[in-house]
């Protein structure tokens, strides 16, 4: 048997590796030792580590459960403050939201009646007027009666018409009785004469005496030796109160013949030599001769520069403001205003109040 002692007997070098292999594999149990020791320390640290996260987020967690809880009653009360406290890098980041107007509903159909009354020179007005606005609003009938101012104002009185026309401004025991003077038109009154007739022109003066019977013949104004034949309107009449009123003769005119209408008292003077009569001047057409007055014709530029002497408001009158109507007569009166009623008013030869 072979000892230690041998080895540099036997073989020196064979024996120093032997004695290096042994050194070599009890150092390299020592690493793999050492290593599995620091790889346990290793999984210890990062053990203790996962329960230190772990404990952490259920404190955090715990801690945010009783903040929520906290915080939820007063919520309400901050939510305004919050809005307002936004900064202003929210408010610039936050897209602007624009909201779309609302649409508007349309207009409620009008349906029903609307009932007009009254001056027979309004006619031509009331007709065309009324026409058109059943046309624009086809569920509403209107129908006018022409019988006249002051018989019209009685009908409005009376509550038997919703609207009253008159040629002239309302009577203050008319305006007594409720009745509100709404004016839609101006109107000139024109004088006419027979065709024929060579007088043109005649003073405000003349036309005054000629009415109240001072001046009887032609010749006398200087035209032909011909009796002056005094054509009129019936009492009550729109047109013979503002002719009357306005060339100061009221209740002191003689008159040849009184006609219950515009139209019938064009008709007479135009077929009657020597005739002289008073009209709206919206009816004058070639089968007569208007009359300057002063040396002034009857024309929208003269009556709105106030040169005219006769002329007179078209009113249609309502029992109490316009506020206090039905929505069909609002609704009439706004057409009337509208650039559609304007246009109607200038194509009867009306003048728009100013």
């Amino acid at each position: 048997m072979r000892t230690g002692h041998d080895c540099k007997a036997i073989d020196e070098p064979r024996c120093e590796n032997i004695t290096d292999g042994f050194k070599n594999r009890a150092m390299s149990r020592g690493v793999k030792r050492k290593k599995g020791k620091e790889e346990i320390i290793m999984k210890k640290k990062v053990v203790a580590a996962l329960m230190a996260v772990t404990m952490v987020a259920a404190l955090l967690t715990g801690c945010g459960a009783s903040e929520t809880k906290q915080a939820a009653a007063p919520a309400t009360e901050e939510a305004a403050p919050a809005a307002e406290e936004a900064t202003p890098e929210a408010e610039e980041a936050a897209p602007v939201v624009e909201e779309e107007p609302a649409a508007e509903e349309p207009a409620a159909e009008l349906n029903g009646t609307l009932a007009l009354g009254g001056s027979t020179s309004m006619e031509k007005l009331c007709e065309a007027m009324s026409e058109s606005f059943m046309e624009a609003n086809p569920g509403v009938t209107v129908t006018v009666e022409y019988t006249g101012s002051g018989a019209g104002l009685e009908a409005l009185a009376a509550g038997s018409i919703d609207i009253g026309n008159a040629s002239r401004k309302l009577k203050d025991a008319e305006k007594e009785n409720g009745s509100v003077e709404n004016i839609v038109a101006i109107d000139g009154i024109a004088v006419i004469a027979e065709k024929s007739n060579t007088v043109t022109d005649i003073s405000a003066e003349d036309l005054a005496k000629v009415y109240k019977g001072e001046v009887s013949n032609w010749k006398d104004l200087g035209g032909d030796d011909q009796p002056i034949v005094v054509i009129g309107r019936e009492a009550g009449s729109g047109t013979r109160d503002a002719f009357e009123e306005l060339m100061e003769v009221k209740d002191a005119c003689v008159y040849a013949q009184e006609l219950d209408s515009t139209g019938a008292v064009l008709a007479k003077v135009a077929s009657t030599p020597g005739a002289i009569g008073y009209v709206s001047l919206d009816v004058v057409d070639d089968t007569v001769i208007g009359l300057k007055i002063d040396g002034v014709e009857p024309t929208e530029e003269q009556i709105l520069a106030g040169n005219y002497v006769l002329q007179r408001p078209f009113v249609m009158a309502t029992t109490g403001e316009l506020s206090e109507q039905n929505e069909i007569v609002k609704a009439w009166f706004d057409y009337i205003g509208s650039e559609t009623g304007k246009e109607i008013i200038k194509k009867v030869g009306l003048i728009i109040p100013q």
